[in-house]
C-alpha cells in the first residue's frame, strides 16, 4: 500500500478507530449503525486480529425479556448471532466457551448452557445434530467449570417441564441462560424475531474474541441499544 492510499483509507472512520486502538489512543470501538457487520469487522481483523489461541471471533447479544420466567429473571445470552455463517464442531465449542465466559464477566450470571438443534438428545438423526453434539462434547473438555449440555431443542431449554422430559438429568435443560445456535442464519433469525415479536431488548452483539473491545451495532439499532453497547464496551476494555 502506498502512502496516498493510506491517507485516503484512514479517512475511513472504521479504519481510524482500529488504528487508534492499535496505536493505544483508544481502548474500544462501537460502530455499525450506519455500516454492515462485514465493513466493521473487515478492518478490525485487519489491524487489531484476535486474542491469541482464539481461532474464531462471535457475536453474544443479551437478551433482556418482558416474561421474567425464562433466563435468570427474564436476562438470557444468544450466540452466535453475528459473525460466523456455518461454524464447524471445534469452532462452535469456542463459541460455547466464549458466550459462556461473556455471560459471567458482563451480565453477572452463572451460566447454564444450551446447545441447540432440532434434536434433543439424540432424538433424530442428522449431520447437523451430529456436529451439535460434538460441539457439546468439546466444549465440556474445553471449560469443565461451566455447566454446558445438549444437543437439545428450543422449548427443552428453557422450558422446565419439557426439558424434564426430553432430558431428564439434565443440569441445563429448561433452565438455559445461554443460547448456542448451530448456525448464524438460526442464531440470527432467532434473536430479531425474539427481540420484535416478544418486545425483548437485544443488547449487542458484543463481539468475542477480539484482541480489543469492538462491538457492531445492528442498523436497526435504538439510541437506547447504542449507550448500551458503548457501556459494555467501557466495561470490556477495564477488565482487559
Amino acid at each position: 500500500m502506498t502512502m496516498e492510499q493510506a491517507m485516503e483509507l484512514v479517512q475511513d472512520p472504521l479504519y481510524l478507530a482500529t488504528l487508534m486502538i492499535k496505536a493505544g489512543d483508544a481502548d474500544g470501538e462501537v460502530a455499525g449503525a450506519l455500516n454492515a457487520t462485514g465493513d466493521v469487522l473487515r478492518p478490525a481483523f485487519q489491524i487489531v486480529k484476535t486474542m491469541p489461541g482464539i481461532s474464531v471471533v462471535s457475536g453474544a447479544f443479551i437478551m433482556i425479556l418482558k416474561d421474567k420466567n425464562y433466563g435468570d429473571d427474564g436476562m438470557m445470552v444468544f450466540a452466535d448471532c453475528a459473525v460466523h455463517p456455518n461454524p464447524t464442531a471445534s469452532e462452535l465449542a469456542e463459541i460455547a466457551v466464549a458466550t459462556a465466559k461473556t455471560t459471567k464477566a458482563i451480565a453477572e450470571m452463572e451460566p447454564r448452557v444450551a446447545m441447540l438443534s432440532f434434536s434433543t438428545m439424540g432424538s433424530a438423526k442428522h449431520e447437523m445434530v451430529d456436529k451439535v453434539a460434538e460441539a457439546t462434547r468439546l466444549a465440556k473438555e474445553m471449560a469443565p467449570e461451566f455447566q454446558i449440555d445438549g444437543e437439545m431443542q428450543a422449548d427443552a431449554a428453557i422450558v422446565e417441564a419439557i426439558g424434564a422430559k426430553k432430558a431428564p438429568g439434565s443440569k441445563v435443560a429448561g433452565k438455559a441462560n445461554v443460547l448456542v445456535f448451530p448456525t448464524l442464519e438460526v442464531g440470527n433469525i432467532g434473536y430479531k424475531l425474539v427481540q420484535r415479536l416478544a418486545g425483548a431488548e437485544a443488547v449487542g452483539p458484543v463481539l468475542q474474541g477480539m484482541a480489543a473491545p469492538i462491538n457492531d451495532l445492528s442498523r436497526g439499532c435504538s439510541v437506547s441499544d447504542i449507550v448500551n453497547l458503548v457501556a459494555i464496551t467501557a466495561n470490556q476494555a477495564a477488565g482487559m
